[in-house]
């Protein structure tokens, strides 16, 4: 059985709940079972700041895998920082 380097990675991704682009991403993680943190910028001021401060950016999603950022969700680019 091949096991894939994603596994050991930390995911986190934060959302709104009306976001298209934000489910694309969660199906997408979850099709590849790949274990993630969400966090709703909407409910969540905390991480709202969070993800602007990290990210420099208001939009959703952003998606961190390990210390790396992605804004919005590109399926080929999100596969190459997974590892995938």
């Amino acid at each position: 059985m091949l096991l894939l380097d994603f596994m050991n990675k930390k995911v986190q991704i934060y959302t709104s709940p009306t976001c298209h682009f934000c489910h694309l991403a969660k199906d997408f993680l979850s099709t590849k079972g790949v274990v993630f943190e969400e966090y709703d910028v909407l409910t969540n001021i905390d991480k709202r700041q969070e993800m602007i401060e990290k990210s420099g950016q208001m939009g959703v999603p952003v998606i961190m895998v390990d210390d790396q950022i992605m804004v919005g969700f590109d399926e080929q680019e999100l596969s190459k920082l997974l590892g995938a």
